[in-house]
């Protein structure tokens, strides 16, 4: 019993440190590029509709980017599409029938500070892809394009290599 205790205390105390460094330490990179989808309103529909353009652009943007080796490289990419983007959004518009304008715009945009996961993100101009849907009103979703550290693997048939963050903390701080 005592040993059990003691090991319950060691494993919460190394909870605490590894919740603290990743609180503290865990940063998006200056260079990163960031993408955002602002919906019109709150309202069921206007948040599906976000959904459903968030989910063409995490397609679209990994099969930009795949290839991307820096975040200058990236940022080419990015400007030399950015039609082919308009496009993309607006056929999943058109396709649900979202008679609402819209914006896409390739530049630095305002994001209001965010916590995911125990770990505060500034709020600030950060350089990203933006699409403001409507009057642009809605809870967003935002994410890291450049690195990729939320675009999903479009190809089925990529193996995905998933890693364990207390890990990648431990080789990175230890």
């Amino acid at each position: 019993m005592r040993k059990t205790i003691i090991l319950l205390l060691i494993i919460g105390c190394f909870y605490l440190f590894v919740s603290n460094v990743m609180a503290e330490k865990v940063t998006i990179p200056d260079d990163a590029l960031r993408i955002r989808v602002v919906p019109n309103s709150n309202s069921d529909y206007d948040q599906e509709i976000k959904g459903k353009v968030r989910g063409e652009l995490e397609v679209t943007m990994y099969d930009m980017l795949k290839e991307a080796d820096s975040s200058e490289e990236a940022r080419s990419i990015i400007k030399d599409n950015l039609e082919q983007i308009k496009v993309d959004v607006g056929d999943v518009l058109k396709n649900n029938n979202y008679d609402k304008p819209f914006e896409v715009n390739f530049g630095y945009n305002y994001f209001p500070e965010k916590e995911y996961k125990g770990v505060t993100y500034d709020e600030g101009y950060y350089e990203s892809l933006l699409v403001t849907l409507g009057e642009g009103k809605g809870d967003n979703w935002w994410c890291v394009l450049f690195p990729p550290l939320c675009l999903i693997e479009a190809d089925e048939n990529t193996d995905v290599e998933y890693k364990s963050l207390v890990k990648e903390l431990i080789d990175k701080y230890f």
